[in-house]
């Protein structure tokens, strides 16, 4: 069921209780206060008709010390009007002596008038509801039993027509009602509502999909919570498929690289397996042979550095930035195809020294691969606000835009036959944003083709002096 049609439902059995109570309250007040009107006017009367009973008892000739029946009956008549009032006289052993036409009264209520006690009951006769009141008159020593009925249909009637006018009003309250709360529960659970289609939507694969905040009430908060939400799940999903998108590119990198080294080596092995060759072939078989074996051992020794990067935990160290810039300058020293310029402010840097040595070798080898023989490598380094920047800038080839944001993949290279030559495989890079990423920070790369490039990263420092 619904929650539209729950609302709806519930509104309508509260009202129609509500209805329904209040009415059977109102209308049976309105009834008893109207009865209490008639019957005090019926007590009013039966006292007024005892006063004029005795006093006409008293001014009616007699023979004998005793009021006669005779006498009864005709004062009876006289105060019965014209037949407009219903009247019982009996005399003290409750024998009826006159009774009106129609007076059709019980004789319990009699029974249990005495002296001085006014007794009154409500008698349904047919169709019609009367007041029977009884009360004891005195009158020549005798005591009589003096009986009225004051017919009150009319106060039944209007009480059955108020609950006939209330069933209908309720009736078409509660129509009326059920329509009205229908539009106001369809109102209130809009909100419900789109957020299930915005669920439903987002089950079927459409992550981008948001729900319509309409209000700012609870529901509304509840809407921005499930779109930001929504927000958080599409980043995730965007995420995964990156991943398995770049694991995917990754595997296929790899297979690919790792097919032309061995095509090679088993094509030479098998060349020097089944023919006899000359030493100079030979050699050059074999050379070549070497030569794929090395780059594919440097490519699986770079591949496990990223898996021991990626799982290892770091121990910050405090390090000398003049040491970092000796060891490069050291390492490059036999160089003669290359000039390298070095400048640098002594400084402490945070940071593992053997992790941040091999992105410097990477980023320096990078730099060399992508520079023409002779070219000039800047290798610079300086402190400013607490930060160290490191910057490696070449005057080569340089890097396309669209491209700058894939090198750091594993077996991306912007020029691979340029990198095969050099027994690149991709991997540098990839390398260098893993370990920067362990020390929180990140490559920046600044690159126009035939301008060369210009990569730096930033480490916590401080100068050499507060060491």
């Amino acid at each position: 069921m619904k929650f539209s049609f729950k609302l709806l439902l519930w509104t309508v059995i509260v009202l129609a209780l509500a209805l329904g109570i209040s009415g059977f309250y109102f209308v049976n007040y309105v009834f008893e206060t109207s009865i209490g009107r008639e019957t005090g006017q019926a007590m009013d009367e039966s006292r007024i008709l005892r006063f004029a009973f005795e006093t006409a008892a008293l001014n009616a000739p007699a023979r004998y010390d005793v009021l006669a029946d005779r006498t009864i009956e005709e004062i009876g008549r006289n105060l019965e009007n014209g037949g407009s009032r219903l009247l019982r006289i009996s005399d003290e052993d409750r024998q009826v002596i006159y009774k009106s036409s129609g007076f059709e009264g019980d004789d319990l209520l009699r029974n249990q008038t005495e002296d001085g006690v006014n007794t009154w009951q409500v008698v349904r006769q047919g169709e019609h509801y009367y007041v029977q009141t009884c009360r004891m008159a005195n009158a020549m020593d005798r005591a009589l039993y003096l009986e009225t009925m004051r017919d009150v249909t009319g106060v039944f009637r209007e009480r059955a027509l108020g609950f006939l006018v209330y069933r209908r009003v309720t009736v078409l309250m509660l129509v009326l009602g059920t329509f009205i709360m229908h539009g106001i529960s369809s109102w209130l659970t809009r909100p419900i509502r789109l957020l299930t289609r915005a669920t439903r939507r987002m089950a079927e694969g459409e992550y981008d999909y948001r729900a319509r905040k309409i209000s700012d009430d609870e529901l509304g908060q509840l809407t921005m919570d499930f779109n930001r939400m929504a927000n958080a799940l599409e980043d995730n999903i965007a995420r995964l498929e990156e991943e398995i998108e770049s694991r995917e590119n990754f595997v296929a990198a790899f297979a690919h690289e790792l097919k032309t080294p061995l095509t090679a080596i088993i094509g030479y092995a098998d060349l020097l397996r089944s023919h006899r060759l000359d030493e100079e072939k030979s050699f050059l078989s074999a050379n070549y042979i070497y030569t794929e074996g090395k780059r594919l051992e440097a490519m699986s020794f770079r591949l496990l550095e990223i898996m021991v990067t990626r799982h290892g935990e770091l121990d910050l160290q405090e390090v000398s930035a003049d040491m970092l810039f000796q060891y490069l300058r050291d390492m490059y020293a036999t160089n003669r195809t290359m000039g390298f310029r070095l400048k640098y402010d002594s400084a402490v840097v945070q940071a593992e020294p053997n992790l941040i040595k091999s992105v410097l070798l990477n980023l320096v080898d990078n730099a060399c691969k992508a520079s023409e023989p002779g070219s000039v490598i800047e290798i610079r380094g300086f402190l400013k606000k607490g930060r160290y920047r490191f910057v490696i800038r070449d005057h080569g080839m340089g890097i396309p835009k669209e491209e700058q944001d894939k090198i750091t993949q594993a077996f991306y290279m912007v020029d691979k036959s340029r990198s095969r030559s050099r027994n690149g495989a991709g991997l540098g890079l990839a390398l260098c944003a893993e370990i920067l990423a362990l020390h929180k920070s990140r490559l920046e790369i600044a690159s126009e083709p035939g301008k060369g490039t210009r990569m730096s990263f930033v480490l916590q420092g401080r100068p050499e002096e507060e060491r």
